[in-house]
């Protein structure tokens, strides 16, 4: 790697950078040279190598107060070495990335989910991403204070996507059913419900009904409904009763909106705000449940160049209220959407400074390209019964027969059969987001969610339109 350059060496001197420490970094930046073809014995000696790296760069910011407290000069040179760092693991991760999944994987034979990958990665060689202890550490603190430990997790995701032999098996490993949802699926099928405590699933005849419940927050979503949506999603899936699935909220008890069901508040804001809301919770939210939705489950076979072998059914969407940023994410995956009168959906990634998922690839097909900027950059609101929305919007019904306009798409939608349902599913999805489509977006996604979700304009635009800092979690 190149050494540190003239104004970074003026960075950390101002800053009052030990000259030790910087001369110990800029020595162990020189001393990695890395290969044009990796090897498993260039692997162990570049890694030792790289962390030298690490553990000047991290000592440099030991010297420094914690984010909040530096000054101006220290506030860049931190900025400085954390960059170092981030290229110098982003130089390593982008030639090692086949050896070191095929390790964590035990030679592409596990399928590792991605929460578990990173830190296998961070075993395998220490320092490349964080630890478990790191991550736990930095999220106790409040969004404005963290430096950003997570983002070495999503910039080697970013890289298994880009490689297309990892991406697509982590792709597949992402789909397939949860250890928790496999063990809970005779239970399910014998109850006909669980509460899994976010997310509510019931089964009622042929319709599978996944129930947002996350009620004190509007049925937003967070770190604490990643796990029991999935499940949720998955036992539908699995259950071979169940013909149709069906996504609506649990009436919420906020005074403002006492008694009435909601569809979906999107993104925790005041968990984001508070430093509560992961960097993981948006890959493995997108990699799985909503994934899941649109894609079905991935069985035991895995073939990556064949024609796409999931298990999956017709989804319909229940708008009521509102479906804001997530929200209006998951209506984007769904089948049939019907909606309440009055409702409607936005993205305000704008308001957010964060990307909406998977919406930006997704929303242009619906809406159109025009329609979709304007919602995504401009924050537009959709008003179910406008003209746009209903490139996404099947149905709109008055308040009180949301109902009985389930169960007339019910009946349409189980009348054919699961297996067409699928086949039909998958044909059409071949045109629109091949598997590769997806694998490269999420390249891009990993990286450049990495770099908001750790915006310090992220913190001034939940508090200038959130009121970030008067809300509790």
């Amino acid at each position: 790697m190149d050494t540190l350059n003239p104004a970074q060496r003026r960075a950390l001197a101002a800053a009052g950078a030990s000259p030790a420490g910087v001369k110990a970094l800029g020595r162990a930046m020189t001393a990695l040279r890395l290969p044009g073809r990796p090897t498993k014995e260039s692997l162990a000696a570049d890694g030792r190598k790289a962390r030298a790296i690490y553990r000047a760069g991290g000592a440099l910011l030991a010297a420094w107060p914690p984010r909040p407290k530096r000054d101006a000069a220290q506030a860049v040179a931190a900025e400085t070495v954390k960059a170092v760092l981030r290229g110098a693991r982003n130089a390593f991760a982008r030639s090692y990335v086949d050896l070191l999944y095929s390790r964590a994987t035990g030679g592409y034979r596990r399928f590792v989910r991605a929460a578990e990958l990173v830190y296998a990665v961070a075993d395998l060689c220490p320092g490349l991403c964080p630890t478990r202890r790191e991550v736990e550490a930095e999220l106790q603190l409040t969004q404005a204070e963290k430096d950003g430990v997570e983002i070495p997790q999503s910039d080697f995701l970013s890289h298994v996507f880009a490689h297309k032999p990892s991406g697509d098996h982590l792709v597949h490993a992402m789909l397939r059913p949860l250890p928790r949802s496999v063990e809970l699926l005779a239970r399910f099928r014998r109850e006909g419900r669980l509460d899994l405590g976010t997310a509510h699933v019931e089964r009622r005849g042929a319709l599978g009904c996944v129930l947002f419940n996350n009620l004190r927050y509007l049925n937003a979503e967070d770190d604490g409904t990643v796990v029991p949506l999935e499940t949720a999603a998955d036992l539908v899936l699995l259950d071979p009763e169940v013909q149709v699935g069906l996504l609506r909220g649990n009436p919420v008890d906020h005074p403002k909106y006492r008694g009435r069901r909601i569809f979906s508040a999107g993104l925790n804001l005041t968990h984001l705000y508070h430093g509560r809301l992961s960097l993981m919770f948006y890959l493995t939210r997108d990699l799985g449940f909503v994934n899941k939705l649109y894609r079905g489950l991935a069985g035991d076979g895995y073939d990556p160049d064949g024609p796409e072998a999931t298990l999956e059914k017709p989804w319909i969407g229940a708008l009521e209220a509102f479906a804001i940023g997530g929200g209006c994410q998951i209506l984007l995956v769904l089948d049939y959407v019907i909606a309440e009168e009055g409702a409607y959906f936005n993205l305000p990634a704008r308001k957010e400074g964060i990307i909406p998922g998977v919406a930006p690839l997704r929303m242009p097909r619906f809406l159109g390209e025009r329609a979709s900027q304007h919602g995504i950059l401009f924050d537009r609101t959709f008003p179910v019964d406008s003209p746009e929305a209903r490139g996404l919007v099947n149905e709109v019904v008055p308040p009180g027969e949301m109902g009985a306009a389930i169960q007339r798409a019910v009946d349409l939608a189980a009348g054919a059969g699961v297996i067409s349902a699928g086949a039909n599913r998958k044909a059409i999805r071949v045109g629109q987001e091949p598997r590769d489509l997806f694998r490269r977006y999420m390249a891009l996604y990993c990286r450049e969610q990495a770099d908001c979700h750790f915006s310090p304009a992220l913190i001034g635009n939940l508090e200038r339109n959130w009121d970030a800092k008067n809300r509790r979690p």
